[in-house]
């Protein structure tokens, strides 16, 4: 299984799902709408590494981290 956590604003309690690839994951998180809004302009990191290929091998156990946009100061 591989965990998905949601930082920051996005607000979503983390999912755990049977997936291989990043794609896979943006197929599903395109089917809810509470996320959909955030896909485009987040990054993302597997086990807290920022990654951009979305064809990278998931492994069991690995933890994606959907990091959105945030303003500081």
């Amino acid at each position: 299984m591989i965990t998905i956590e949601f930082l920051g604003p996005i607000g979503k309690t983390p999912l755990e799902l049977d997936i291989t690839n990043l794609n896979q994951l943006s197929d599903i998180l395109k089917e809810d709408e509470t996320i959909k809004e955030w896909l485009a302009n987040s990054a993302v990191a597997i086990n807290d590494i920022l990654v951009k290929d979305k064809s990278i091998e998931l492994k069991d156990g690995d933890k994606i981290s959907l990091l959105p946009p945030v303003c500081g100061g």
